[in-house]
Order: structure tokens, then C-alpha cells, then sequence
């Protein structure tokens, strides 16, 4: 697999701490799409991706809005179709979640993306 720009940037966060504005919270609607956040969602403060935006991440394992935190990253949203990528980022008590786990809280947004659950 040849990495994409955005897997090269968002690998060197994997397995390494964290820490993450949300911008839409749990239960947000997107500002343009309109559809509703089913997860903590935001981004690495001082970081750039191809997109020209800062390096997006899901907050998994917290089921209240918040607006930071801070985490371990444990996987990467790789999308295929689309150089994009999302860290996904747990609670550091949190411990891991499968890849299903990862697939279902992240649909809401994936769903319109062909992507794999990449790890190290």
C-alpha cells in the first residue's frame, strides 16, 4: 500500500498521546451537511494536512459532548478514496477498541467514504 499524504502525517501520532479541540461535540449537526455527529470530533491544535486544515480526529469512548481532551491515538480512519485521514483517539483509561467498534462509532461520517481501520 503506498501511503497517501495524510497517512504519512497522521502515522507519527499513532500510539503516542493526544491532545484534541472538538469543535463538533457529541450530538452536533454539521455545518454544511447536516447531518449529526455521533462521536466527539475535532483536531490536532498546530498541525497541517493535505486539505490545508488541521488533522482531524475522532474521540471515541466518551458518550458526553466536550469540547478537549486528551488521549492515545490507536488507529488511523484511512480512507482510500479520499486523502483525509482521521486519528482515532480514546480516553488514555480507556484502553482499546476493536475495529469494529471503531467501524460503528464512526459510520455516521465514514459511510460515505471507503476507508480501512489502519494500526501499526
Amino acid at each position: 500500500m503506498k501511503a497517501s499524504k495524510s497517512l504519512k502525517l497522521a502515522r507519527k501520532y499513532l500510539g503516542e498521546k493526544v491532545s484534541l479541540v472538538i469543535d463538533r461535540p457529541l450530538g452536533s449537526k454539521h455545518p454544511k451537511h447536516g447531518f449529526v455527529y455521533q462521536a466527539n470530533y475535532g483536531y490536532v491544535s498546530g498541525t497541517k494536512a493535505p486539505d490545508d486544515e488541521k488533522i482531524d480526529a475522532y474521540f471515541l469512548g466518551i458518550n458526553k459532548p466536550v469540547k478537549k481532551a486528551q488521549g492515545k491515538c490507536i488507529a488511523i480512519i484511512h480512507r482510500l478514496n479520499d486523502d483525509d485521514d482521521k486519528l482515532v483517539v480514546v480516553p488514555l483509561e480507556k484502553g482499546n477498541l476493536t475495529d469494529e467498534e471503531i467501524k460503528r462509532a464512526v459510520h455516521f461520517q465514514e459511510q460515505w467514504f471507503e476507508y480501512i481501520i489502519f494500526r501499526e
